[in-house]
């Protein structure tokens, strides 16, 4: 029994300090993405399935429950952590000075961890007027008071969030993937937890402690949190940290961050205005508005994270390390080619998610009602180019993060954001409803990426965006175009029936469009010289040779 604890400790350690190369890190990232990806579409199915259709008012307050504790863990840590640290973190460990890369890391961890916990303690004593005049006035009362109770239980999040954020941003810092790329999946796993057993009620000897109700998916989330706390820490083993329980205020590394922290956390909370102004718009849309809207935000984010966010976090520190050592020839070319290994893949996916978007509806939402579905699939549709620049914007945001800048990005937010905020106030007086929204978000961008881009591309006089980069994007359109015509004719030859509500039927059906469709785009690809597709056409090319040999 002692040998096999050793032996599983030992795996565990192993894991832990498995350091990747920028492929695999991708592959590992992206294939965390998808997984974490469907336990979030088989959450929301089960959770739209029990309350969608039979209480709209409750999964609505749900919904906005999480829009203030997401706020402000967006504003004090999220990306804004992960592009700030990273940077410095891996210049101490280049120069050989652990010591000061780890009195960075314990002091930010001890300072993010006060922070938000006095941010978690304020937003259980405000979350009345938070909910009430801020986040979703449109409630009628009783979902109100649900919202609130709710809020309070989910604002411990924030504080729970960062710690694990900062342990993952040192794994990520240097190349280690594996626990940072998997937590997200175990806090959905708390999430169904919460669905299919809290929500049933907690019996604790016999006496229950609590009465069920959706107020148990709340209670989920939490344990959600706590469980990715645990893979966070767990994905320590063997890095050598060195904690120390206090903030060190005059190390070098530490006070770089504190400077560089404040314009990526306000972009990272700009951003996120988008949110809080599209819930308290969509909570005057009728009951159901903001959970449809939230659903339909939240499928066309599955696609950036495996796309955008995959493929833009394999390749930073490699980003990183590049400027880091003067190689600005290198660095435009391992943007370059990350940026193309982006626009290709986003391409022909946003189209299929438009053409598709009713069989992707159809996955999470099984028993709610036709308007519901409809409406989340119109919203969809909206989405798609959003999906597209999204993805882009996860590598463009990171060129500028590698030189240490992050406040043109912020400003950049600063105008997409508040023109997107004036499209959605313009669209709900016009009358457009949700599709507004949906309309607003794309639009605002799309401009955010022309303008970062435009802007590198002046920083590089031109060398970023070189000429074969132009060509190879015309390519790319025209092999969409074909995708467009051939994802469109699918969708007529294998229709979404109102009867289809069963994953086994819709399931199949959109893989079909999927498959069909990206294999035309492929092989227009591979035909109009795109280097993108040759290493799959060749892939292919050897499983049929072997097999006929």
């Amino acid at each position: 029994m002692e040998c096999m604890k050793k032996f599983h400790f030992k795996s565990v350690t192993q894991l832990a300090n498995l350091k990747l190369s920028v492929k695999s890190a991708a592959i590992v990232l992206a294939s965390s993405s998808l997984i974490s990806a469907l336990l979030g579409l088989f959450r929301d199915r089960l959770l739209n399935s029990y309350y969608l259709g039979t209480y709209p008012t409750g999964i609505d307050a749900y919904t906005a429950a999480f829009t203030i504790p997401d706020f402000m863990f967006f504003i004090l840590t999220s990306g804004a952590l992960a592009v700030s640290f990273i940077p410095v973190f891996n210049q101490r460990l280049a120069s050989g000075n652990k010591k000061s890369a780890w009195e960075l890391s314990s002091s930010l961890l001890n300072l993010l961890a006060i922070l938000t916990l006095i941010t978690s303690i304020l937003i259980m004593i405000f979350a009345d007027p938070l909910i009430r005049y801020v986040v979703s006035p449109g409630l009628d009362e009783s979902g109100t008071i649900l919202a609130i109770n709710m809020t309070r239980v989910i604002a411990i999040n924030p504080f729970l969030f960062s710690i694990a954020t900062v342990l993952t941003s040192i794994q990520q810092a240097v190349r280690r993937f594996v626990f940072y790329a998997f937590a997200p999946t175990i806090y959905n796993i708390g999430i169904i937890i919460g669905i299919t057993c809290f929500t049933n009620g907690i019996n604790l000897f016999g006496v229950q402690i609590f009465e069920g109700g959706i107020m148990g998916v709340a209670l989920g989330v939490v344990l959600g949190a706590i469980l990715q706390l645990i893979v966070a820490l767990i994905g320590m083993f063997g890095l050598g940290f060195d904690y120390e329980f206090k903030i060190n205020w005059k190390n070098q590394g530490f006070r770089t961050i504190l400077r560089l922290l404040p314009p990526r956390s306000l972009d990272q909370g700009i951003d996120y205005v988008n949110s809080i102004v599209s819930t308290n718009l969509s909570s005057r849309m009728g009951p159901g508005a903001v959970r449809s809207f939230d659903q339909a935000t939240t499928l066309h984010t599955v696609p950036v994270s495996l796309i955008g966010v995959a493929i833009s976090t394999a390749f930073f520190p490699k980003l990183t390390e590049e400027l880091g050592k003067g190689n600005k020839r290198d660095f435009y070319n391992t943007f370059r080619q990350a940026l193309r290994t982006i626009v290709w893949i986003a391409l022909p996916v946003s189209v299929i998610a438009f053409f598709g978007r009713g069989y992707v509806v159809s996955f999470i939402s099984n028993i709610g009602n036709n308007d519901s579905n409809g409406t989340m699939a119109s919203i969809l549709g909206t989405l798609c180019i959003a999906i597209f620049a999204r993805s882009i914007f996860h590598i463009a945001s990171r060129g500028f993060y590698a030189y240490q800048d992050t406040k043109t990005p912020f400003i950049v937010s600063v105008i997409a954001i508040g023109l997107t905020v004036a499209l959605s106030v313009i669209a709900y007086f016009v009358g457009w409803g949700v599709d507004g929204l949906g309309i607003a978000q794309s639009i605002g961008a799309l401009i955010e990426i022309v303008i970062l881009l435009f802007i590198l591309q002046r920083r590089s006089k031109g060398e970023i965006l070189d000429a074969g980069f132009w060509k190879g994007l015309g390519r790319m359109l025209f092999a969409t175009l074909i995708c467009g015509c051939v994802a469109f004719s699918m969708t007529k030859f294998v229709p979404l029936m109102a009867t289809d509500t069963s994953l086994v039927i819709t399931i199949p059906k959109f893989l079909l469009i999927s498959v069909v469709s990206f294999a035309s785009y492929i092989a227009a690809s591979y035909f109009l010289n795109l280097a993108e597709a040759t290493p799959i056409i060749n892939y292919f090319k050897k499983i049929l040779f072997k097999n006929a040999k």
